[in-house]
């Protein structure tokens, strides 16, 4: 008649029973399996149709079937039975889960922050579709430095000078040395920059003007950006201070540095006071 029930599952390909024969010699106990068995557990050996206690009778390693007392002389008189061993895997296929599948607080429902994250902290982000991983200090107003004058410098009269900063408050990507600061590789962006500068007409007040100014690769930038000039030619002064910001897209291995400039009445020149500093980062996102 017909089989009745369930059919047969005469399609998976997952499972498979598998044996091996030996003949034994009386003095050999080592043999080689065709499968290697995850332990003792996932054979049967039978030696003369008896079967071996697992936990005693032998061991495996790898493929390594060792017997702790010789097997008896005989033609196929050892046998091994693999037990259901997995011969594939599945996959979930690209694209296989959807936003459906997921639980609605897969992300949420995590434990939230209570602090600032940690610089290693990891953020996924897609990237023209590919998903990646970002640490945190990565994302944000980085490359940032403040540096200050460590020392006053001392300015001769009408001539732009550069400052010698050699005292850094931050530098997170120690981009900054030599009194300029140098885009790191794969930097590219618009960035802010920031001065502030004070000058001294060296114990006389007689400074007609002070400035200062943003150079880029060794050349000034427009000066509506980066060139700031305090004017007294009516009435000398002994200090002034000259700020300026500006915002400029910059390349990997440009590079800015500030210029200062005095003119002093009897051309004696002057100085740029420690603590004037110089600043800047680039801006998240740009």
């Amino acid at each position: 008649m017909a089989y009745v029930g369930t059919p047969i599952d005469t399609t998976n390909t997952f499972q498979s029973l598998t044996g091996d024969r030996f003949d034994g010699d009386g003095s050999a106990v080592a043999f080689t399996l065709s499968t290697a068995p995850a332990s003792t557990l996932d054979i049967e050996v039978f030696v003369g149709n008896v079967r071996q206690d697992p936990n005693s009778a032998y061991t495996v390693s790898g493929t390594t079937l060792t017997f702790t007392g010789a097997p008896p002389s005989g033609t196929n008189n050892i046998y091994v039975v693999h037990q259901a061993k997995a011969v594939g895997t599945i996959d979930v296929p690209t694209g296989g889960v959807s936003a459906d599948s997921l639980a609605s607080n897969t992300i949420s429902g995590q434990t939230a922050l209570t602090t600032r994250p940690a610089t290693t902290d990891e953020f996924l982000i897609s990237d023209a579709g590919t998903i990646k991983r970002i640490d945190y200090s990565l994302i944000g107003n980085a490359p940032a430095f403040q540096v200050t004058l460590g020392s006053n410098d001392t300015l001769s009269n009408d001539t732009y000078t550069k400052l010698d900063f050699s005292t850094e408050v931050v530098d997170t990507d120690s981009a900054f040395a030599s009194g300029k600061f140098t885009v790191p590789a794969n930097q590219n962006g618009l960035y802010m920059f920031t001065f502030s500068i004070i000058t001294d007409g060296d114990s006389n007040s007689n400074l007609t003007s002070g400035a200062a100014q943003f150079r880029k690769n060794g050349s000034t930038v427009p000066s509506s950006v980066g060139d700031v000039e305090t004017i007294f030619s009516s009435n000398p002064v002994r200090y002034t201070s000259v700020t300026s910001t500006m915002i400029i897209s910059l390349v990997a291995t440009d590079y800015i540095e500030v210029f200062a400039h005095i003119k002093s009445e009897d051309s004696s020149g002057g100085r740029v006071l420690s603590g004037s500093s110089f600043g800047g980062f680039k801006l998240a996102g740009a």
